[in-house]
């Protein structure tokens, strides 16, 4: 895959060339006219999912197209992504204030790994599921850094290592291995301003963008994950 013009069309890359532009500072440009709508200060909401909720989210393909969609009955569903062969995001632009909500919650599943992958090379950096938090760097866009928490193929839970692609990612290892019950919710939080001292020594009042990506465009496999009740809390 070849790397496109970050200039003209995002600030930074983050992972495979030409295929994480938009979903790191890529959010400045390609998500700008995305506006979030207020929130507690004790909960700022991010993907409940309810009918007609994708229209706040920019869809961005890279090699052929995940396919994401919203599954389930009532007010709030679930996010369902849907690979073969394939990566792409869905990116939402939103500005987090981190010193009043830094817990990030969100639930997922996912059917199966991508067993013998590696991610710490290139040609591993295939997840069921992706989390990514982005500091948009702006006018800098060297300065852009993200937090990428995965489910991890190899790599045990708890680990964290650079990106194959790029060092203004980190990976984070949520959960690994294949899933003890495909079809059980696995709920999740992580403290996002304290991640990005510990990854990248960075004291942030704020974050970017959100962006979730199911992908298995190297390995040419087919994978299937859900997200849900995602959102920014104070503890």
């Amino acid at each position: 895959m070849s790397p496109r013009n970050a200039a003209g069309r995002v600030a930074a890359s983050l992972n495979k060339p030409g295929r994480q532009h938009v979903i790191a500072a890529g959010l400045a440009g390609a998500l700008l006219t995305t506006v979030a709508m207020a929130a507690p200060a004790t909960e700022h909401r991010i993907g409940m999912f309810a009918p007609g909720a994708l229209t706040d989210w920019e869809h961005k393909s890279f090699k052929g197209k995940t396919q994401y969609q919203l599954v389930g009955h009532g007010a709030t569903r679930a996010l369902e992504a849907t690979c073969d062969a394939t990566a792409s995001a869905i990116a939402r632009r939103t500005s987090v204030d981190l010193s009043k909500t830094p817990i990030l919650r969100w639930q997922w599943r996912v059917d199966h790994i991508y067993a013998g992958l590696d991610g710490t090379t290139k040609g591993g950096d295939d997840y069921a599921a992706r989390v990514y938090v982005i500091h948009d760097g702006g006018l800098l866009p060297w300065r852009t850094r993200a937090i990428n928490y995965v489910w991890a193929n190899s790599q045990p839970r708890g680990h964290h290592w650079p990106n194959a692609f790029t060092d203004k990612a980190m990976m984070v290892a949520v959960q690994s291995g294949p899933p003890a019950e495909p079809t059980r919710w696995i709920s999740e939080s992580r403290n996002v301003r304290q991640d990005f001292k510990r990854y990248y020594g960075l004291d942030l009042d704020n974050v970017d963008g959100v962006a979730l990506m199911t992908d298995c465009d190297n390995s040419g496999r087919t994978g299937r994950a859900y997200y849900r009740n995602i959102r920014f809390t104070s503890k």
